[in-house]
């Protein structure tokens, strides 16, 4: 689900020991990693997946022992397992929802929250459609909508008279989530005949597949697949076309920029294998989320989830007194 990597990480181990004692404020050696034994189940987000398998692969090298496996049930998915203590670490491409976190409560589970790197919602097209350029917030929400075009003529009169075909993730998937608050807003609905899909491979097939097709992912898997698809800009405030970069999400000119993170059971991370895993993961993240497609955290974001993590933090910054926190990441997170 990813490219290769082309290079050899060094000195990991060396890293992952210094985190370990930053983490604990413990002077004596943590454990060596290749020692370590046990299993970490992780699930979740068909987005963060590409991240965590590779730092999955990577840590596998160091602590072979460690047996961990990553499914993909997309973010609602994985957090009604992680909800009900079936999982150890769960992948989100959202913050978890009010409902999520009472939720963990009934089931008394208490959690760590990690961002780990960037994600920009992309929009796809086939190579050869040569006529839809740019995308406003506005089109994409007439395309998406019940009720709106049916063909590329009805969006634009100069567009082809063909039957627009769209391709979404499932409803259990936080890109999904993201969609229908950045994109649709809270009084759309989205349209019944779209294809879906929890695994971003079956949406990238489907729009490299017709002419007419149009979807929506994480930017990784458009760039794993740029040979077959084309990535379609989308209009900023300005009202000009902006691509995804790390220059147009740190000046915040592209519009469709979201974290994706880690939540963690606090229970398991007193496990010595999952804290070398998370700690390993913040170590490696600048390098495996630029390596992936994804964008790292600025310097200042990771300063503040590591923090965060190495003191155990728990609960989410992003529900107070039962509602969701309102605002951008860089505002809500401490």
């Amino acid at each position: 689900m990813r490219s290769p990597r082309s290079f050899v990480r060094a000195a990991v181990a060396v890293a992952t020991t210094a985190l370990l004692v930053a983490a604990t404020g413990m002077s004596q050696s943590p454990p060596d990693p290749k020692a370590l034994r046990g299993s970490i189940r992780i699930d979740g987000s068909s987005t963060t997946f590409p991240l965590t398998e590779a730092v999955t692969e990577e840590f596998a090298k160091i602590a072979p022992r460690v047996n961990v496996t990553v499914g993909v049930s997309g973010t609602g998915g994985g957090f009604k397992r992680f909800c009900h203590g079936e999982t150890t670490i769960s992948n989100a491409s959202r913050p978890i929802a009010p409902s999520e976190v009472a939720m963990a409560a009934e089931a008394k589970i208490d959690f760590m929250e990690i961002p780990v790197a960037i994600d920009t919602l992309c929009f796809v097209v086939h190579p050869k459609n040569d006529w839809m350029k740019s995308i406003s917030i506005e089109q994409a929400r007439r395309i998406f909508s019940e009720g709106g075009p049916r063909t590329w003529k009805e969006v634009d009169p100069s567009w082809p008279d063909r039957a627009i075909k769209r391709y979404s993730p499932g409803t259990d998937s936080g890109t999904f989530d993201y969609f229908k608050d950045a994109v649709m807003g809270k009084d759309a609905k989205v349209r019944t005949d779209i294809s879906v899909s929890e695994d971003d491979n079956v949406l990238v097939l489907g729009v490299a597949g017709d002419i007419d097709a149009i979807g929506f992912f994480g930017i990784a898997f458009y760039t794993e697949n740029q040979s077959r698809l084309r990535s379609v800009p989308v209009l900023g405030a300005a009202g000009t076309p902006v691509v995804p970069s790390a220059a147009t999400v740190l000046d915040e000119t592209y519009p469709l920029a979201r974290p994706l993170f880690l939540y963690v059971n606090a229970k398991d991370a007193a496990r010595p294998e999952v804290a070398a895993y998370v700690d390993f993961y913040l170590s490696n993240i600048s390098d495996l989320a630029t390596e992936v497609g994804y964008l790292p955290l600025t310097k200042d974001q990771l300063t503040k989830s590591s923090a965060n993590w190495a003191a155990r933090r728990t609960g989410t910054q992003f529900v107070k007194d039962g509602k969701r926190v309102e605002g951008t990441f860089q505002k809500i997170y401490k």
